[in-house]
This record gives C-alpha cells, sequence and structure tokens, in this order.
C-alpha cells in the first residue's frame, strides 16, 4: 500500500498543490493525529486545524516561488517542517499569555510526541535544534522530524535519504547532545 501511496503522488508535472493534497491528505490528518495525541482535551490546536495551517504555509511558499516538490517523500518532510513551526508558534503564544511558569524537568525521550511537552520546554529543545543545525544540520533535521514532526525513523529516512539504521544513530547522538546542551 505504501509503495501504491507513492506511486500515485507523482511529481509536480502531475498537478498542484491542491490536487497533491489531496491524494496525500489523509496520512496528513494521521502525522498530525500522532502528533496531538496526547495534546489534554480541550486544546484549541487541533489535528485537522494543523494540517490546515500547514497546506496554507505549503500554498503561500509555492506562490513565492519555492521549489516545487520533487516527490511525495519530499512534500511530506516540507509539511512536517510546517507542522513544527505550527506547533512551536503556539507554544510561544501560549507562554507570552501566561509569563513565565515554574520549569519542569522532563526527559527528552520520554516526551515523543511534542504536544504534551510544556511550551516552556519546547522553546528550549526548538532554540537548542537550532544551535544543533549549526553544527550538523542532517541530525537537526532527524530531530525536527523525529520530534516534532512525529515521524518514524523510517519516513524519516525516507525523506532524507538515509537508511532507517543512519536516522536511528543520528537520533541517538542527537538526543544526547541536546539533553547535555537542556542541561547547562
Amino acid at each position: 500500500m505504501k509503495g501504491e501511496r507513492q506511486a500515485s503522488l507523482g511529481g509536480p508535472k502531475d498537478g498542484d498543490l491542491g490536487a497533491l493534497f489531496d491524494r496525500v491528505y489523509g496520512e496528513l490528518r494521521g502525522m498530525a493525529h500522532k502528533i496531538m495525541l496526547a495534546k489534554p482535551p480541550g486544546q484549541t490546536l487541533q489535528p485537522t486545524a494543523l494540517v490546515h495551517e500547514a497546506y496554507v504555509r505549503l500554498l503561500h511558499n509555492e506562490k513565492d516561488g519555492q521549489k516545487p516538490w520533487v516527490n511525495r517523500a519530499h512534500f511530506m518532510g516540507a509539511a512536517a517542517q510546517a507542522m513544527r513551526r505550527i506547533i512551536i508558534e503556539d507554544a510561544r503564544r501560549k507562554r507570552s499569555l501566561r509569563r513565565g511558569g515554574s520549569y519542569v524537568r522532563v526527559d527528552l525521550e520520554a516526551v515523543r510526541v511534542v504536544s504534551d511537552a510544556d511550551p516552556d520546554l519546547l522553546l528550549m529543545i526548538d532554540e537548542a535544534v537550532c544551535r544543533l543545525a549549526r553544527l550538523h544540520p542532517v541530525k537537526a533535521e532527524v530531530v525536527k522530524l523525529l520530534f516534532f514532526g512525529g515521524l518514524t525513523a523510517a519516513e524519516a529516512g525516507e525523506v532524507l535519504g538515509l537508511s532507517d539504521r543512519t536516522v536511528k544513530r543520528y537520533w541517538a547522538f542527537a538526543r544526547a547532545w541536546l539533553y547535555d546542551e537542556l542541561r547547562q
């Protein structure tokens, strides 16, 4: 089935972003659902809204003349990045509403779905990931796709063109590096 989905999603010559989005909507909805799964009830950010906001951002990028998507993996990586930005902006908005609060020490490995994390912790992690990106860009991309995007190691490997084993190795390195950064 996965091969069917990938084969059915052609490159940019097969249609515009709307047609592409229609073909992968269910998969994007599932990705957003995984991301939002641990979020407490009553939150303002819902999976459907996350997918639709990501679509609007991708549409805006396409209109700005950014590079069209080469394949399904490239599109899904762009969608995961858009969702990450939306989650971070939501966390910033929530933090600005409360202005402070107590920091809670949370093991990065325990926070697999970012939506269950404290907004302040998410922002600290995002800042650390930005620092990691300056030193190890591919390892930072692995963090963005696994931690913020909710992708599996196999899916992230497909997006980045890496083997599953390499993604897991980079993820282990990045977790250790981020743990050390956040400890300081």
